[in-house]
């Protein structure tokens, strides 16, 4: 069929729509697919930029059903070659693939059914395109159709650059006859998009841009938490769903790896430093479901279409918004409910950097590279809505909130940061000429670092206005003025900062800079008697462990337990200077007596990383409307005051365990310790209750832990915990011990 001279429009468009009927069992395209469609059916070269999920592999497989001649599928991924042939092989259509994989006979007999006839579609690696063999065999057969898979792999300026791309042109030059030629991506800025007409050779190509907004798909972004201990969370409350957890390094894959399993955790892993044997048993059982997690460098995914994945979760920040993306549309490519969770440290960024500079010899594409990974950084920094900066950098218009991305929802509100701004820009002014992030943070901090001094940067008039802010936190500042484009940040092998014309904008007063601020937990009483409480407390460690107290903790972590009122293990691992050796050591025993100073003073407080959601599943209408128990409980006292409310806090534990409800799903529920639901259960029969119901201990309490617990107070009393403790061979929780305790005081 000849289709530049046929002008038929339709009848081309109902032989599109039998084929999707009778091969891939749909009665319509999706959006965007018959316009890309009936471009090439008329014999135009196109440009189709479609997000991951959005059905490319329907936009090529169609026309070649119809177009003369064998189609030629160019893709870089093994796994999605095998997976597209087995999947359209099964439905009836005639396909193979040549790679690596196969033997040289599998080869030879692939090339017999092609100049045959029978073969409509073919996929091939771009380095095949390169050998005489290959070429050989396209001189005397007709190719009617080239589409090209991951197009922007052609484009230095792209996140995922291939050499072997660039040879596409030449082979389609020198076909007997020029195929029509389609190229598709999911990720393309403009400039992307230009080299992929211009280095392809494509003649006068219709773009098509679907959109790039991944509707489904929630995008959080999370800062300074403990990585190990939220994935673990987040995997716990969502065992049924497939997810992807990206880490920068083999070694950070097979360090989650390794945690996760310590922590039965059912996961697979992914990465190059695996044998081959072992990465596709791997990716294989992923596929298939015999493992819902899978832990991986960014070599694994591309071409997995695997639909049910749930959530993807990235460990370190990736380099580049392409990549970013692209990654988080494996998730919901069925088009349900999903969730992109970026877990965030700075020391993300030097780790890219890292792999930017030994991984990328040309030095202008270098450059280009460390472009990409600010625009990732002010990505992170921004309090803009996510998915606003996202589209707009792919140059799609969205001026709005999406409500559906962390910064979003976060509660907290927009505050004047001028001042605070104009310090920080006056400081890089007064530096005359540019400086690192690091230089701008001591001199505005008043440090008496050497270097300072000797550059003459403590006799400037900005030295030292900023000392109230820790250094953390002013660092933070400064990549938030500069993912908002208020100071300008050059990279390369030394990054500096310096100003641009929206900095004298704001340096004059022309503009005043507001950013959004999240409303951590505020102290609730004047004096910090917790900060006293928890200094005893860390006396009395020291002299156990005979060391000095700040071995134990510094005053620091101190203070912002007392301001942020960790209630479990996990919430006081997010403190700075809470290790996991630390955490172990003597966790329960500060969550414990934080418990008991908000109970001893009916404080209710929230802390500042409180989960807004416990499943990523598309269940949001349900959620919405059911009531925990908790929750229909406080409603029930709508009428009393909020003082009197928390003053019978106690009074909703007891009803729930009235309830039958056992410990653990009341400390879930209410997210609070075992240990404040003992000071519950205690407080009831001080007011002269009887404990006339059945509680249920077994969760939290076995018979023999609780007989062994039993037998230690016998010999060490029972007015301290640690004595206990420490006589019982064994791990007992401080948890185990209180309730034991409670449970032969009060109740038997």
């Amino acid at each position: 069929m000849d289709l530049k001279a046929n002008n038929d429009i339709k009848e081309f468009d109902d032989k599109a729509l039998e084929i999707l009927n009778k091969y891939f069992g749909y009665n319509s395209f999706r959006p965007g697919q018959k316009e890309i469609i009936d471009e090439i059916l008329k014999g135009n070269d196109t440009v189709a930029i479609m997000p991951t999920g959005g059905g490319k592999s329907i936009c090529y497989q169609v026309p070649a059903m119809i177009i003369e001649g064998l189609t030629i599928v160019v893709s870089p991924l093994i796994s999605l070659m095998k997976d597209q042939v087995d999947a359209i092989r099964d439905i009836g259509i005639e396909s193979a693939y040549i790679n690596s994989t196969l033997s040289n006979k599998e080869i030879d007999e692939i090339f017999e059914t092609a100049l045959s006839g029978k073969l409509k579609i073919l996929y091939v690696a771009p380095e095949r395109l390169e050998t005489s063999q290959f070429l050989n065999l396209v001189s005397t057969i007709e190719v009617g159709f080239v589409a090209i898979d991951e197009a922007h792999c052609v484009s230095q300026w792209g996140h995922d650059f291939r050499t072997s791309y660039r040879f596409i042109k030449s082979f389609i030059n020198i076909l007997n006859k020029r195929p029509i030629v389609a190229a598709f991506t999911a990720t393309a800025t403009s400039e992307v998009r230009e080299d992929i007409a211009k280095l392809l050779g494509l003649q006068q190509p219709k773009v098509f841009i679907s959109g790039f907004d991944r509707e489904n798909i929630k995008i959080n972004i999370i800062k300074g938490a403990n990585k190990k201990h939220f994935i673990l969370d987040f995997i716990k409350e969502n065992l049924e769903s497939a997810g992807i957890i990206y880490a920068a390094t083999r070694k950070e894959v097979d360090s989650i790896h390794e945690y996760l399993s310590s922590k039965n955790i059912s996961c697979t892993r992914y990465h190059a430093g695996l044998s081959d044997d072992e990465r596709s048993r791997n990716q294989e059982d992923f596929v298939y479901d015999r493992y819902n997690v899978m832990i991986a460098t960014n070599a694994f995914g591309m071409g997995i279409d695997k639909p049910n994945i749930r959530y993807v979760i990235h460990y370190n920040m990736p380099k580049n918004i392409e990549g970013y993306y692209q990654e988080i549309g494996r998730a919901g490519r069925d088009g349900e409910e999903s969730q992109a969770i970026l877990l965030f440290s700075p020391g993300d960024i030097h780790t890219q950097k890292y792999i930017i500079d030994i991984g990328t010899g040309n030095e202008i594409r270098k450059v280009n590279e460390y472009k990409k990974l600010q625009n990732m950084t002010d990505l992170v920094y921004s309090n803009d809505c996510y998915r606003k900066y996202i589209l707009n950098y792919f140059g799609e218009e969205y001026d709005k909130k999406c409500n559906k991305c962390s910064n979003c929802e976060v509660e907290g509100e927009l505050t004047n940061k001028t001042l605070d701004a104009q310090k920080v820009l006056s400081c890089v002014y007064r530096m005359k000429r540019p400086y690192g992030v690091t230089v701008l943070i001591d001199t505005l901090r008043g440090s008496e670092n050497k270097k300072i001094k000797d550059i003459g940067f403590h006799k400037l008039s900005t030295y030292g206005i900023m000392k109230d802010y820790s250094k953390d936190d002013l660092k933070n500042f400064i990549n938030t003025l500069v993912s908002h484009r208020i100071l300008a940040y050059d990279e390369g092998e030394y990054p500096v900062v310096r100003l641009n014309e929206r900095s004298m904008s704001v340096l004059r007063g022309e503009e005043e800079v507001w950013f959004k601020e999240i409303q951590k937990a505020k102290k609730i009483v004047e004096d910090n008697s917790l900060f006293e409480i928890l200094r005893n407390l860390r006396r009395e460690i020291a002299v156990e462990e005979k060391v000095p107290p700040y071995i134990v903790f510094g005053d620091a972590t101190l203070k912002e337990m007392s301001s942020r009122f960790p209630k479990n293990l996990e919430q006081l691992g997010d403190i700075s200077g809470v290790g996991e050796l630390k955490l172990n050591k003597y966790g329960e025993r500060f969550v414990n007596t934080i418990a008991s100073y908000l109970e001893e003073n009916q404080l209710e407080v929230s802390f500042e990383y409180k989960k807004k959601e416990k499943s990523v599943r598309s269940t949001s209408a349900s959620r919405e409307s059911d009531e925990t128990h908790s929750e229909k409980l406080m409603k029930q006292k709508e009428n009393s005051s909020n003082k009197e409310v928390k003053k019978k806090s106690y009074m909703i534990t007891i009803e729930m365990l009235r309830d039958k409800l056992s410990l653990l799903s009341i400390a879930k529920e209410r997210e609070i310790t075992i240990s404040t639901i003992c000071s519950h259960l205690e407080q009831y029969v001080l007011e002269g209750n009887e404990i006339d119901f059945q509680i249920d201990f077994t969760d939290v309490l076995s018979v023999d832990r609780e007989n062994l617990i039993l037998e230690a107070v016998k010999e060490v009393g029972d007015e301290k915990l640690k004595p206990i403790k420490e006589k019982i061979d064994g791990e007992i929780s401080y948890d185990e011990i209180k309730v034991a305790l409670l449970k032969n005081r009060l109740i038997v």
